[in-house]
């Protein structure tokens, strides 16, 4: 048996949820998979893997296993990056973590150029929401925070933005367009949900007062965990919402959106990039964070520059 295929094949069986999903990405059969599996246990003298017809769990045993075998094969990518990087073309697998809003406005639109620019590089992405995300099973996770970043974690920040308040030229017409921040009470407001936010007061900054922050009553009439749903209620006259002004800048700058209440902001936000705490960082992350660092920047200061109502 080749211990480090088996190793290998077992990691991939996990992060591809099951043993066709594997075989498909290792370019092997099922049987083949299946085989690695069973020779591995066999090895080992204990069970890595619970099997039903659905679903593919890890063991008590596996659970321990895996994060051994994730630290080892790392351990061997990184060994092979530094002994080939200076004299070979660079290739090989980037695994990126990223929630659904970024990996459909930051994330996509630089993979064309990036994957253009290093042929060589594949990009596995995973799309999902996350409270505690699992760094140190990806190369890259995108962190977004409310504009500052204190956690435990290595990290590299990307970007910066503010998000302010917007509605569409319908709605307001319908409705009015507030003047001041306390009228908020008698729109209809589409607010974002998340941690240790308050349904029924909003805390918004002047930025025209060092950010002074102040506390104003809202009844939302609509409460959801998903930006993309936010901006498309507003955009049809659903309320005044808030968000990004990278998200929105195009819908501002052609019509679509209006802002409301500047110098009012609904906080600073801020992207940061995270990575798992080995000593050595693949050359391929290097180059994905630096190419999406550039080319975020480069896009947020278009659209300062463009956007003439943000």
């Amino acid at each position: 048996m080749d211990r480090l295929t088996s190793m290998r094949v077992f990691q991939k069986v996990i992060d591809e949820g099951g043993f066709a999903a594997a075989a498909r990405a290792l370019d092997m059969s099922s049987a083949g998979v299946t085989r690695q599996i069973a020779d591995l246990e066999d090895y080992l003298g204990t069970r890595l893997l619970h099997r039903t017809t659905r679903r593919v769990s890890l063991s008590p045993a596996g659970e321990t296993y895996l994060g051994r075998v994730r630290s080892i094969l790392q351990d061997i990518d990184e060994a092979h990056d530094v002994a080939s990087s200076q004299t070979h073309e660079l290739a090989g697998e980037l695994r990126l973590l990223s929630p659904p809003a970024l990996a459909s406005h930051v994330i996509g639109p630089i993979i064309a150029g990036f994957t253009a620019r290093y042929p060589g590089i594949s990009l596995h992405m995973d799309v999902e929401s996350y409270t505690t995300p699992p760094v140190e099973d990806y190369d890259i996770t995108m962190l977004p925070t409310d504009g500052t970043y204190d956690g435990n974690v290595i990290a590299r920040r990307v970007s910066t933005t503010q998000a302010i308040l917007v509605a569409s030229p319908a709605y307001l017409q319908r409705m009015g367009t507030p003047a001041t921040p306390d009228e908020l009470i008698r729109h209809d407001v589409l607010r974002l949900k998340a941690p240790h936010t308050s349904f029924d007061q909003w805390r918004l900054l002047n930025a025209d007062a060092g950010d002074e922050a102040a506390h104003f009553a809202v009844k939302p009439k609509l409460w959801v965990n998903h930006s993309d749903t936010l901006v498309r209620a507003a955009v049809d006259g659903a309320g005044i919402t808030s968000a990004a002004v990278t998200l929105v800048a195009p819908l501002l700058t052609d019509g679509t959106l209006v802002r409301v209440l500047s110098p009012w902001i609904a906080g600073h936000l801020a992207l940061y990039a995270a990575f798992p705490s080995r000593k050595f960082m693949p050359e391929r992350t290097r180059v994905f964070l630096e190419y999406l660092t550039a080319q975020s920047r480069a896009r947020a200061d278009a659209v300062l520059k463009a956007c003439t109502r943000c």
